[in-house]
């Protein structure tokens, strides 16, 4: 059977600051998408990751269908107005503009979708991030589809001998989506030179050089490219399929265990280690530390199974305690060095206006 995976998410309004949204709040979206998803999904789950919350669907009318992405859009404009009635801070954050028009892509919405032909078995992880963008997915999934050293199946299975190809976008490029597609393994070194700049070039999608299928998406949204000033960081969701000609779900996850320094935290304006966490973890130590989710589906005939979160499991308490030592010791250098992101990539309004002032002071001698 072919079925679209759609993703949705949105920052739509929090408790207490940049924390998590409110039960009603979240109740909202999950019930308009349930009162108004007949005739149209198969399937859906409604979930949250730091004030995110995000819109995981099933259906048959392929990437980019208007109707799906106008229910998703619906559901947080619903959502939005029970944040303001509420009084929560940011409340309709990322939707940022006035009305929908054809689908969510560029309206604010982080989207993650592909069109798959359902195997007999069709298992996928579904990640979503928060405080950080979607550069900080480049290093796992390189490490899961093109490492051996992660991924022992590009050794051992067949079905992955030929390795996969990576289609790369250049975020900072605005007018149009400017992508590359590299292959794995004759173009590691290429792909390399462009993922270790996690700002500009991120990994939109992954595909099976062998069967030609897509094992991965990612949400590639920049916001402060849609609203031309910071808004919120881009907290990114992502689709992987797993087993078979795919990497196994533990190749995929083992990466995570780096807790690798990404852009984020507090305003989007500074770095800090990705921490894994269980589904539905709001954040806490200077807004943050970056977190990412993992729920783990089996999908047949388009209906979801009950989710298993990747990230509940005493292994990964030992990870989260690592990577909480290592966020406090960059935390100790402050605004300095790469403590704080560079001054190209810096979004918060206050300080690029500070720094603007400041450049016209400047003298030549």
């Amino acid at each position: 059977m072919r079925i679209t995976l759609t993703a949705i998410k949105a920052d739509i309004g929090s408790v207490g600051g940049h924390i998590q949204p409110s039960r009603r709040l979240l109740e909202t979206v999950l019930e308009y998408v349930k009162q108004h998803h007949r005739g149209l999904l198969i399937d859906f789950r409604v979930t949250y990751t730091g004030d995110d919350i995000a819109i995981l669907c099933t259906h048959t009318g392929g990437v980019g269908n208007e109707d799906v992405h106008r229910l998703a859009w619906e559901a947080f404009k619903a959502g939005t107005d029970v944040a303001k009635d509420q009084g929560l801070y940011g409340a309709g954050q990322d939707l940022l503009k006035d009305a929908f028009a054809g689908n969510v892509r560029g309206l604010g919405p982080a989207v993650a979708e592909m069109d798959i032909e359902e195997r007999t078995s069709e298992p996928f992880l579904f990640f979503a991030a928060d405080k950080t963008d979607p550069g900080a997915y480049n290093l796992p999934l390189y490490l899961a589809f093109a490492d051996p050293m992660y991924c022992s199946g590009l050794i051992l299975s067949p079905g992955m001998f030929q390795g996969f190809s990576f289609t790369i976008m250049d975020v900072s490029h605005v007018e149009a989506d400017r992508v590359i597609t590299l292959n794995a393994p004759e173009e590691l070194y290429d792909m390399a030179a462009l993922l270790r700049d996690p700002e500009r070039f991120v990994i939109e999608s992954i595909h099976s050089r062998q069967t030609g299928e897509q094992a991965v998406a990612v949400s590639t949204t920049r916001l402060h490219n849609i609203a031309g000033k910071y808004t919120g960081k881009d907290d990114p969701i992502m689709l992987v399929r797993v087993q078979g000609a795919f990497p196994a779900t533990g190749e995929v996850l083992a990466p995570f265990n780096l807790g690798a320094y990404v852009a984020g935290f507090m305003r989007g304006s500074h770095n800090g280690p990705l921490m894994p966490v269980k589904q539905n973890t709001g954040t806490s130590f200077f807004d943050g530390p970056p977190i990412v989710s993992c729920a783990a589906y089996c999908v047949h005939h388009g209906r979801l199974s009950g989710a298993v979160d990747a990230f509940d499991h005493p292994y990964w308490d030992r990870v989260r305690q690592k990577v909480s030592d290592k966020a406090t010791e960059i935390r100790r250098q402050g605004f300095f060095g790469n403590a704080m992101l560079p001054y190209a990539e810096l979004e918060y309004g206050g300080i690029v206006q500070k720094l603007k002032d400041l450049d016209q002071r400047f003298q030549l001698r």
